[in-house]
């Protein structure tokens, strides 16, 4: 007999496969379990529709995961730019679809795990990376030079 607990992580199993049928990641996406909605935004076929109403979901983490996934549509990534939870915004600055234009914006971001990540983005332009060269977190500043090098 299954469990509760097994049922989720079937579900969860199901929601990252990326063998997973297109409806069955629509219907998972709703999900009352966060954690299964969190693979679903994970999942590299999850469809645009689906990731643009994840981007907008409770729990930070999902609006993370679709942050990261590449399928992302560039006006969700804007709209993910100005998120309040900085797990978000780095994972903004992680993608590699990420316009320039927002990656400078994030450059100037309070938080430096986000900084380090616009320094991590081959796609940073340079004048940013030499700013970020100079930032106040080591860290930021190693990155920067890596990519600048």
């Amino acid at each position: 007999m299954l469990t509760n607990d097994d049922h989720y992580y079937f579900r969860c199993g199901v929601a990252q496969n990326p063998n997973t049928p297109v409806d069955k990641l629509v219907q998972l996406s709703t999900d009352k379990d966060s954690g299964v909605r969190r693979n679903v935004a994970r999942n590299p076929n999850t469809p645009v529709d689906v990731l643009v109403r994840l981007s907008t979901d409770e729990d930070f983490w999902v609006r993370q995961y679709v942050a990261e996934n590449p399928n992302t549509p560039v006006d969700v990534l804007v709209q993910l730019l100005t998120d309040e939870d900085s797990w978000v915004r780095r994972y903004v600055a992680k993608n590699p679809n990420t316009p320039v234009e927002i990656l400078v914006q994030l450059s100037t971001d309070e938080d430096s795990s986000v900084r380090k990540s616009v320094a991590q983005n081959a796609n940073t332009p340079m004048d940013t990376l030499i700013t970020l060269s100079r930032d106040s977190n080591w860290i930021v500043r190693e990155f920067a030079r890596a990519l600048i090098h």
